[in-house]
């Protein structure tokens, strides 16, 4: 297993329509999961989305607040922990500063704000 870079590596070069189906997908991928959770009764989390922002509203009053910033052709995450930056590369949203997998690290801020293991993968 490689350790963790220090930086992402370059982004994939996106046309603007590229870049918002992805986003686009992301975040349908995303409410698709929470509404899951809501019919399967594992945990209540709203969420409102306009646009390129979707809002998550957890438990106890806490949120996650993912954004799309297509000038810079980033997804944004803020969450308790703090703000990150996401570039798409090879297939994958990667932190600008850590590497780390956009699900993944939205996984690790929600589970730790919900105070339950959350997975957003497929």
């Amino acid at each position: 297993m490689s350790a963790i870079s220090s930086a992402a590596p370059a982004a994939t070069p996106l046309t603007d329509a590229e870049y918002l189906a992805k986003t686009r997908a992301m975040l349908d991928q995303i409410e698709a999961k929470i509404d899951e959770w809501l019919d399967s009764d594992v945990i209540d989390i709203d969420s409102h989305r306009s646009g390129g922002l979707l809002e998550l509203s957890l438990p106890g009053g806490s949120k996650i607040i993912l954004n799309t910033q297509a000038p810079l052709q980033e997804l944004w995450m803020a969450a308790r922990a703090g703000g990150f930056h996401f570039r798409y590369v090879d297939g994958l949203w990667l932190d600008t500063k850590t590497s780390a997998e956009f699900l993944a690290m939205l996984a690790t801020q929600a589970s730790a704000q919900a105070g339950k293991p959350l997975s957003f993968s497929a």
